[in-house]
């Protein structure tokens, strides 16, 4: 059956509005494109160790065979969500399939009826999916205005209320200011709750994120760690109290109805959790990339176009669909994966690059992709 003429319409205006989609095929160009920060999801050691670990532990399982409350909790869950605990100072670790999940599960499950969700206008669109599936009243606050959010916060006296926000913004790189946030959501009782999508083998001596770097980790209600982007393999984690794991065991939709990861991810995860733990060249060269990144941008004069971002995500404003449509293609023609952003991804006039910095990006790689953005643009 075709399909229905308002849906062919849809797609004709996306076409009309440079915004349809497609699947990309693969491509060798210099990737300034993954969220792959580490080059975990390449990495042949944790390949073989994983491979070796299920072989030493006689695990010979294709699937999981269900859900974790039905045959799907197979022996590596345990493991794998106890060392991850330890690994970030938390009581508690629950895996769920994917961030999306992670988010959808969390939010929907944990806010109730007569509960408050303030969340920061740019948080993902998994954070307010999830939000839109709970019963609770939801207010968005201006990107990391804390005196927006103590306004809205003094609209509900006596009530539970979740402040939500990231630690590093996917379109903007930048991060809000924790400890003043944290200090606010102790003066009203409140209970925060971050998202550490893109802060997870970027920030901390171990790559273990924003908060436990800034000792405030102890400080919040949940954290939520994505394990597809710096960890490079697949799934996420929420990291909380003993009680928080048992609720959403309980009460989390998607983690209830869904199967199981099969052992071969969770032991990846494992893996790779092992690896960042006395992983220190990665970390330090990736560091060391986003100071270079931020240095010859400054040196090129493309600093006005740029978000600031010390993060690993650093985006360049290119007002217009077609404008950023069109750089974008150019540097992939020279042989750079850079992607483009478009509206209403993010609001109208603020389409733009976005370069995702890795370990393994070279200098001269960084340097070349700035000097075409600026022989393209001057």
């Amino acid at each position: 059956m075709e399909l229905p003429k308002h849906l062919n319409q849809k797609i004709e205006n996306h076409r009309q509005s440079d915004l349809f989609k497609k699947l990309p095929a693969f491509n060798n160009l210099v990737d300034f494109s993954s969220n792959d920060y580490l080059g975990f999801s390449k990495s042949e050691v944790i390949f073989k160790h994983t491979h070796a670990y299920l072989l030493e532990n006689e695990i010979f399982q294709n699937g999981s065979t269900g859900s974790r409350l039905s045959t799907g909790n197979h022996s590596v869950y345990p493991i794998a969500e106890s060392f991850i605990a330890e690994f970030h100072e938390a009581e508690a670790a629950l895996i769920f399939n994917s961030g999306y999940d992670a988010n959808i599960g969390f939010f929907s499950a944990v806010a109730q009826e007569n509960d408050v969700v303030l969340y920061d206008e740019l948080c993902h669109v998994s954070i307010k999916d999830g939000i839109s599936l709970s019963k609770a009243k939801s207010h968005s606050f201006i990107h990391n205005d804390f005196e927006d959010l103590e306004r809205l916060i003094a609209k509900f006296p006596n009530t539970t209320i979740y402040i939500v926000t990231e630690t590093v913004f996917s379109m903007d790189g930048d991060c809000p200011n924790l400890e003043e946030l944290v200090q606010l959501s102790e003066k009203y009782n409140c209970y925060l709750i971050v998202d550490e999508a893109h802060s997870l083998g970027v920030f901390g001596e171990k790559g273990e994120g924003l908060l436990q770097y800034l000792k405030l980790h102890n400080r919040v209600f949940a954290r939520i760690v994505t394990l597809g982007k710096g960890l490079g393999c697949l799934g996420a984690a929420v990291l909380g109290s003993i009680g928080l794991k048992e609720y959403l065991i309980n009460f989390a939709n998607s983690f209830i109805y869904t199967t199981a990861l099969p052992p071969q991810a969770i032991a990846t995860i494992l893996t790779a959790y092992q690896q960042l733990e006395i992983e220190k060249e990665s970390i330090e060269k990736l560091r060391q990339n986003i100071v270079f990144f931020n240095q010859q941008k400054n040196l090129l004069g493309l600093k006005p176009m740029f978000v600031h971002s010390k993060s690993a995500i650093h985006s360049a404003i290119v007002p217009g669909n077609k404008n950023v449509k069109q750089l974008a293609e150019q540097l992939q023609d020279k042989g750079f994966d850079v992607q483009a952003i478009f509206s209403p991804k993010v609001p109208e006039g603020q389409e733009r690059l976005r370069f995702c910095l890795h370990s393994y990006n070279s200098e001269e790689e960084i340097n070349q992709v700035l000097l075409l953005v600026r022989n393209y643009l001057f």
